[in-house]
């Protein structure tokens, strides 16, 4: 799987943002259980838009934890946040996008690149990006990470893309760029992802597990990248989600509502601070903000270098076992998000430790209830087979062998 938001290599090593915080899980605690100030409003005043801060969100501390962890990893596969409603889903997806360095963005409209030349040459790019690579101009430029929903109503043309008739203007037909090719390199959200039609959900699961896809219009066909980190939320209540979809989900979240009635009151308090002032209340949550995006960032460079102990994983592939699951994604996404875990802790090697604190997320609803029945079936006919096998051919050989002699 290829990463979705490729980090800047820097020549000078890093080093860790000072602050008192020994890991970045440390500093989320702290934040979750800050006290705020008043705000004042600003009822009537125009302002833009200010995203809840993430950090500000009460409790859901395993909801953070692995939407950090698939910002530090896309290697992780995706991220399902399964709950009821007003739980603050939807609000922590958004939020992230104040935690993400600026990526290299095309100016072009149909999303050409300089890779794109290193790959297919000078024809695989529009012939405008054609004339300002050989001229020596930039084909991108630093943007923010973007977040891009997918509307329930989206057709599948609507995601993958389909033919442009404006590209006429330059003599060519092409193929429009779909969702999944603007959500190159930015975050991928779709809310109530069991409503979505199959054919919709395979076509992005695909593109995202490849880093890109193809399509193709007749005789006319383009390949787009689609490397996003994939987030999907779900209520159970409105439809059960098809198990091959989500084996395809690394971190499966259970999102339950706050149990504990401070922080409850707490969670109203910020929610009403912000309705109050965004832009104030966001302010106050501005240093831990900064910390944990230097955070993110280094953890980023650093989670290259984190290696897991052979002896650990292979305990680790055990516990599977006996659990039963079949699906080698598995081992794939706990040994991923682990390896996040403990850059994010500043460590070079995972600990059994690291592997216990994100196996609930990575292990849940992996199993097959089903599977494991129809292999019960199995057994009755395999034993048949194989006492069956066993036996054949002999008597051929004993028979050749008396007529030879």
């Amino acid at each position: 799987m290829n990463d979705s938001i490729p980090t800047n290599p820097d020549p000078e090593p890093k080093e860790r943002v000072a602050h008192s915080f020994k890991s970045l899980r440390e500093l989320v605690d702290y934040v979750s259980g800050k006290n705020l100030p008043p705000v004042q409003s600003d009822e009537g005043r125009v302002s833009d838009t200010v995203p809840f801060p993430f950090l500000g969100i009460v409790g859901q501390q395993e909801m953070k934890l692995a939407l950090l962890l698939g910002l530090i990893n896309p290697n992780i596969g995706g991220i399902l946040l399964i709950g009821p409603r007003g739980t603050a889903k939807t609000t922590a997806v958004r939020s992230l996008l104040e935690l993400l360095p600026q990526v290299e963005r095309s100016l072009c409209a149909y999303g050409c690149l300089p890779e794109d030349i290193e790959a297919g040459g000078i024809d695989a790019v529009c012939p405008d990006c054609a004339k300002k690579f050989a001229e020596g101009k930039p084909l991108t430029s630093p943007d923010n990470v973007r977040l891009i929903e997918l509307p329930l109503n989206a057709r599948l043309e609507d995601v993958v893309g389909g033919i442009d008739e404006r590209a006429a203007i330059h003599e060519r037909m092409r193929i429009r760029r779909g969702i999944l090719a603007q959500a190159d390199k930015n975050l991928l959200y779709i809310d109530e992802i069991n409503l979505l039609n199959d054919d919709i959900i395979d076509s992005i699961l695909d593109a995202a597990a490849q880093g890109s896809y193809t399509v193709r219009r007749g005789p006319v066909a383009a390949t787009y990248r689609s490397r996003f980190v994939l987030i999907g939320s779900m209520n159970p209540e409105e439809g059960r989600l098809r198990p091959q979809i989500l084996d395809r989900f690394g971190l499966r979240v259970l999102v339950r509502g706050l149990e504990d009635g401070a922080e409850r009151l707490e969670a109203y308090r910020r929610v009403h601070a912000y309705m109050a002032n965004p832009r104030q209340m966001a302010n106050q949550f501005y240093g831990e903000m900064e910390a944990a995006a230097a955070e993110i960032r280094l953890a980023r460079e650093q989670i290259k270098k984190v290696a897991i102990p052979d002896p650990v994983a292979r305990a680790a592939i055990a516990l599977i076992q006996k659990m039963g699951i079949d699906s080698l994604r598995t081992e794939i996404t706990w040994f991923e998000s682990a390896r996040a875990y403990a850059a994010a802790d500043g460590r070079m090697e995972a600990t059994p430790q690291d592997l216990k604190a994100v196996a609930p997320m990575t292990l849940r609803l992996r199993r097959s209830h089903f599977m494991n029945e129809y292999f019960k079936g199995q057994v009755s006919e395999e034993k048949e087979m194989l006492a069956l096998l066993s036996n054949f051919g002999k008597a051929g050989k004993g028979k050749k062998a008396k007529k030879k002699k």
